[in-house]
């Protein structure tokens, strides 16, 4: 029998800024996404057939096969959202232990999906957002699109655990969740024993989140129904340049 689903602490709308200074992170409903991005809710709902087009992720040291994803990287300013050319993904060791110090080169986002008005207007947001707190500048983004499965039973959407992605914002939409029990989201201040558990169920609710205060992981995911799967948009901001292997950018 599963065990009831613990609901997200929601934060109203004109309550995120001061919120995400106070503990780090804010949970927004799906309506509060579409308030304070300005886009409707079938209008995200139509990007959702994206994510059934999503290759596997080649890089898993687990072995797994659980995890598709796609990637783009972008800079967010003011008033301008710039599609970068393709590069690879790099985390250091010190913040992703499993899967840092090697560049993935995953498979772009599609083109057309970001030409979508709506998706352009999350990132854009985003940016507002993280300029609110921490000042007026172009935020150096990286968007993923991620499935996890439950192909071979269990899925990890945090295969790493518990962790920071060594950028200033982290943001995880819900994109949708088909026929599987897990997927708790934790969030755990990096000062203090502080933490919160909740699941997000709702399309289009989001975690944002400071990743220089709070780390951060997702438990895995079991089939309540055959090919059960929990889709994401996950979206990082990060000042003054891409994260990049200091290595291969040499």
């Amino acid at each position: 029998m599963s065990l009831p689903l613990l609901s997200p602490p929601l934060t109203a709308p004109d309550q995120l800024v001061a919120t995400l200074f106070t503990q780090g992170f804010a949970v927004l409903s799906a309506a509060s996404v579409c308030h304070l991005a300005g886009v409707t809710l079938p209008s995200l709902q139509a990007l959702q057939p994206a994510w059934d087009d999503l290759p596997p992720d080649q890089y898993l040291k687990d072995g797994g096969r659980y995890r598709r994803r796609r990637h783009a990287s972008l800079q967010v300013s003011a008033d301008h959202v710039q599609t970068m050319p393709h590069r690879a993904h790099w985390q250091p060791i010190s913040y992703n232990a499993l899967h840092g110090g090697m560049q993935r080169w995953f498979d772009p986002v599609a083109p057309e999906v970001l030409r979508q008005p709506a998706w352009q207007a999350l990132l854009s947001w985003l940016g507002k957002v993280a300029s609110a707190v921490q000042g007026e500048q172009t935020w150096f983004t990286e968007a993923h699109q991620f499935r996890i499965d439950t192909t071979d039973g269990i899925g990890r959407p945090t295969p790493e655990g518990a962790h920071r992605d060594g950028v200033n914002w982290v943001a995880v939409f819900l994109v949708a969740r088909q026929g599987v029990k897990g997927g708790e989201t934790r969030v755990f201040d990096v000062s203090s024993p502080n933490g919160q558990r909740f699941t997000l169920t709702e399309p289009w609710s989001l975690l944002l989140l400071d990743d220089t205060r709070v780390i951060h992981e997702t438990t895995p995911i079991q089939p309540e129904l055959a090919g059960g799967w929990r889709d994401t948009m996950v979206v990082t901001l990060r000042s003054g340049g891409f994260l990049d292997d200091p290595v291969g950018s040499a």
